[in-house]
């Protein structure tokens, strides 16, 4: 029988909580976003007998999984020429691939009535200093839509007139017929509903603070006990550096939202300055997140909250640009932890005879949790 080792004296187990839920457990993910729940009903499909634990240090999944705005999307056009600068043409196509593939994968597992899948489109806009960003964008859109043309056989970007009476911005905004928006919070109830469904359990308020391994065996430490498991496969995105995943940084993304607006006419998912703000309908309220470009090392956290500096300039931006001279409520705040690094390929590795890791995913978790969580689980032998 695998022994539990209590860390704290007020945490007791039964002889049943320990037979049910710590004897011979196979696989042990750790975190319960996307990229954790595909993974172990990935591993459900693979090892249909096994024993399977998700370990969550939230009460919800606290990353960003149920935090995120909800963009099904592969890619502003600033942003696939930011990228070009840090990536070949091959790697660039990939990670677009890899994100259009990712979605297809997350639609099919939930269905596009339970995400709330709306394909409104997506735009770009720019502000009206941001001329040079403009101007290349403008001139270089034919080019990247000859470089993702093979793989939608169709144009992606086009520039399209101002409908939604956007204010101190330039007079044409690039359109993506292609871009979606989702519900963050039906995608997760539907996420974790499979997994209870396939018989694998999830432990909230459990936060993994190291492990080690011995015998063919992980020896997994809680804030609360350290148990056994054959293999343990790390799901945290912006909180792998806690568990000793270099390549990660944490990348802390504030959000808010409003209360709902009368005759609101935005209906879209929208980009601004490359990606680092972004904003949406969500029926009739404006969801606006981003900012952290505005002071990299304050937002570079896994700790939640907002800072005045770029809650401020959300404000801003919603005030001058998006709803000009309408009256505005915030009906919420919050924030989420991104994973990031110098390069945009998630982080899929063996990382010993016994644990495993998928993180990193950029930004884009929606685009690739699901087909990161699947190569995780494919990497176990």
């Amino acid at each position: 029988m695998d022994r539990v080792f209590l860390r704290k004296e007020n945490m007791e187990l039964s002889f049943w909580e320990h037979n049910s839920w710590f004897t011979n457990i196979d696989y042990t993910v750790v975190g319960s976003g996307i990229v954790g729940l595909t993974c172990a009903l990935r591993l459900r499909e693979r090892f249909p007998n096994s024993k399977i634990c998700i370990l969550e240090k939230g009460v919800l999944p606290q990353g960003a999984s149920t935090k995120n705005a909800g963009f099904a999307c592969f890619g502003s056009l600033s942003e696939i020429l930011e990228d070009l600068k840090s990536h070949s043409e091959d790697e660039v196509v990939s990670l677009v691939k890899k994100r259009i593939n990712g979605l297809s994968k997350l639609r099919k597992l939930i269905g596009d009535h339970t995400l709330d899948y709306r394909q409104y489109g997506g735009y770009e806009l720019f502000q009206e200093e941001d001329v040079k960003l403009y101007e290349s964008c403008l001139k270089e859109m034919n080019s990247i839509n000859k470089l993702l043309f093979p793989i939608f056989n169709k144009n992606v970007y086009s520039i399209v007139e101002d409908p939604f009476c956007f204010d101190n911005v330039q007079p044409k905004l690039i359109f993506n017929e292609l871009e979606g928006q989702i519900d963050t919070g039906k995608m997760m109830k539907a996420l974790l509903l499979k997994a209870y469904k396939n018989d694998i359990y999830i432990l909230n308020n459990c936060t993994v603070l190291d492990y080690s391994e011995e015998q063919n065996q992980v020896i997994i430490d809680t804030a609360h006990f350290s148990f056994v498991s054959k293999k343990m496969l790390i799901a945290t995105n912006g909180f792998a550096k806690d568990l000793h995943i270099s390549d990660v940084k944490p990348a802390r993304a504030q959000v808010l939202i409003t209360e709902p607006l009368k005759d609101l006419r935005i209906k879209g998912t929208f980009h601004l300055d490359q990606g680092y703000y972004y904003f949406r309908n969500i029926n009739n309220r404006i969801l606006l997140g981003g900012g952290r470009n505005l002071d990299f090392k304050t937002e570079e956290t896994t700790q939640i909250g907002q800072t005045r500096l770029v809650q401020n300039e959300l404000e801003r931006l919603l005030r001058e640009v998006i709803l000009p001279g309408k009256e505005i409520k915030i009906a919420y705040r919050w924030s989420g932890i991104m994973g990031v690094g110098t390069q945009k390929k998630p982080v899929l590795e063996r990382l010993s005879e016994n644990v495993y890791c998928g993180v990193r995913l950029g930004g884009m978790g929606v685009a690739i949790g699901s087909t990161v969580g699947e190569e995780l689980a494919n990497l176990v032998d």
